[in-house]
């Protein structure tokens, strides 16, 4: 009897401490998850921010500053920082071109690690003419900073 009472002690605080560590664990993730959509979110505030004040080059602070950063819009595939920067000199020269600028984030999602796509639509108000569409980006934190190193748009 004795060895019975033992046997689900044992097995008690085996589930006992089961338990405590999945609920750690989920914890854990849950408040990293939070904590990188917050930076996340952060970044895309400031680029909000940026553009309304035709500010491209604050704009393209959330980019990767790297010739490995990847932009695939209606004119293709671009590679780079500076050549995203110069092909949004070009297409918004004006604070009438750029407008007022609007994300409506959807989703925000952990691919893996420190990967994260955000997906979403933008909304430009102009005089020239409205503008909308969506986006995929893809964020990773570098150097303890969230950067998109990835962006689809259209």
């Amino acid at each position: 009897m004795k060895l019975l009472y033992s046997l689900l002690i044992t097995l008690l605080f085996t589930s006992c401490i089961s338990v405590k560590a999945d609920i750690n664990s989920t914890a854990e993730e849950s408040t990293d998850y939070e904590l990188a959509e917050a930076g996340i979110r952060l970044v895309l505030e400031k680029q909000v921010t940026a553009w309304n004040k035709h500010d491209l080059e604050g704009f393209m602070d959330g980019y990767w500053k790297s010739d490995q950063l990847k932009f695939y819009g209606a004119s293709g595939l671009t590679l780079g920082w500076d050549q995203t920067l110069a092909n949004y000199k070009k297409r918004y020269p004006t604070k009438r071109e750029t407008g007022t600028l609007n994300f409506v984030i959807n989703d925000i999602s952990i691919i893996e690690g420190n990967n994260y796509w955000v997906m979403g639509e933008y909304h430009l108000k102009r005089e020239i003419g409205d503008a909308e569409g969506i986006f995929i980006i893809i964020f990773k934190q570098i150097n303890r900073e969230w950067k998109i190193v990835a962006d689809m748009s259209c």
